[in-house]
């Protein structure tokens, strides 16, 4: 049985990224009093608890922060997990497609796509101007 209640909730924020990301857009939230962009989504801005958030659009473009490659026993090769510093001022974790493992590096500058893997888009990233 359905509770009542639970069908007058909003949608939460990472439902709302989601569904954004589905439809090709990348959101990202910002507090208005601070200015502050963050992700991942959430309820109120981290670190002050403020609740007055609103929705943007990020051009998708970034600059690595760390990244870590894991080798795997051959044949497998190897992959990595970057974190990405977005030009909006957001950090978040993803891969960079089009380049070896081994080739990404702090400070390469990234451009987002989203893709499907697995039936669900996902963010990754490119690079720009840079060639594997």
């Amino acid at each position: 049985m359905s509770n009542p209640a639970m069908a007058t909730l909003p949608e939460g924020p990472e439902a709302t990224w989601r569904k954004a990301l589905a439809e090709g857009r990348l959101l990202l939230q910002r507090a208005k009093g601070s200015g502050t962009v963050f992700f991942p989504p959430r309820w109120a801005e981290p670190g002050t608890g403020e609740t007055d958030l609103e929705w943007i659009e990020a051009a998708g473009l970034g600059t690595v922060y760390s990244v870590t490659v894991i080798n795997q026993k051959p044949p497998q090769l190897p992959y990595h997990v970057a974190l990405i510093d977005l030009d909006e001022g957001a950090r978040l974790m993803s891969r960079v497609d089009g380049v070896p493992a081994e080739q990404v590096h702090i400070g390469m500058r990234v451009c987002a796509r989203i893709i499907t893997e697995q039936d669900a888009p996902l963010l990754v990233f490119e690079p720009i101007g840079e060639k594997g």
